[in-house]
């Protein structure tokens, strides 16, 4: 039988699809029985098979390009995306995702190395001597006094003449992420590169932070970083720790290929870096509105608080009933 005569004999099968199709596309949230899945799978495979025929033996185009609609529109049935569920995101988001957060060892490891230089950088630079010229050597002179200019003025003057609410944000969200994919690609380097711009991070940071404990542009610097830093801390960790995740894997395969071991990696490191990028943003909305604003210090310090309690609350208590799962 020529492919041709094979062909016009499926029309039948064709047509089918289509009904079925259509009945697809009309049934709303109505579930299915088993037969009828079954037989659409089938009828859809086949119609594949013959569209394959048909371009082989160059058939002619109007048979062509109706099993072509016949195929993508069954394709769409078949592979449809699934409908937005606000219960099965928030079930994503408030139990799946910070469980895994909380078992991420790489997470961990960032988050002790940055805390401990962190707070190491910031005695040595706040404390006399013998250490009186660790802030200028780790920052430069240069840096220093640009930073005592930066804060030489109360916050709220330097808001009150600054650019109006909401300019600064597009800025302030894009260098956010831009430190964060710095953080992350650095861990890719077999994980040593993750340690490294943690670690430098933690001392950079930790430098400013204990400098400006000993001068009086002290008082306007913590004014200004106090509400939106633990956000920022917190997402160049995990930053850095998805990163390193990623390149701990190419070190580390248990076995698999570097390759499979990589994408293991990169889908368990998913949920690390998107934690970080809503705390870039946050952060960036906290530093536009808030830091800069004349709202008292008293006010910026209790976001801090707030602040802290829901990362508290997220990565630790939402985290912990699987804690002692292996990561």
């Amino acid at each position: 039988m020529k492919v041709s005569e094979l062909l016009k004999n499926r029309e039948e099968s064709w047509r089918t699809l289509e009904q079925m199709c259509a009945t697809l596309e009309r049934r709303g949230g109505q579930k299915l029985d088993g037969e009828f899945v079954a037989r659409f799978a089938t009828l859809y495979r086949a119609a594949c098979a013959d569209l394959a025929l048909a371009e082989a033996y160059r058939l002619p185009s109007g048979t062509v390009y109706y099993l072509h609609h016949v195929v993508a529109r069954a394709h769409n049935q078949l592979y449809r995306a699934r409908k937005f569920q606000i219960g099965r995101w928030g079930h994503e988001l408030l139990v799946t995702v910070p469980q895994r957060l909380s078992r991420d060892r790489a997470l961990w490891l960032a988050a002790v190395v940055f805390t401990l230089f962190f707070v190491v950088s910031a005695y040595l630079a706040s404390s006399a001597s013998p250490f009186t010229d660790y802030a200028r050597t780790a920052l430069g002179e240069a840096f220093i006094v640009q930073l005592e200019e930066m804060y030489a003025d109360p916050v709220g003057q330097r808001a009150s003449s600054g650019t109006a609410p909401g300019m600064m944000s597009g800025f302030y969200i894009s260098h956010n992420m831009e430190i964060g994919l710095r953080c992350f690609a650095a861990g890719l380097i077999f994980g040593v590169g993750g340690l490294f711009v943690t670690t430098f991070n933690a001392l950079y940071l930790g430098a400013v932070f204990g400098y400006m404990t000993t001068v009086p542009q002290g008082v306007h610097f913590f004014e200004f970083v106090s509400a939106h830093g633990p956000f920022e801390l917190s997402a160049i960790v995990i930053s850095a720790a998805a990163g390193m995740r990623l390149g701990f894997a190419l070190v580390v395969t248990g076995g698999y290929p570097r390759l499979a071991s990589l994408r293991m990696a990169a889908r368990r490191a998913m949920p690390t870096m998107g934690a970080a990028m809503v705390l870039f943003f946050l952060a960036a909305l906290i530093e536009e509105f808030v830091s800069p604003s004349q709202l008292s210090l008293g006010v910026k310090q209790t976001v801090a608080v707030v602040s802290c309690a829901l990362l508290l609350f997220y990565f630790v208590v939402l985290g912990y009933p699987q804690q002692s799962h292996a990561a």
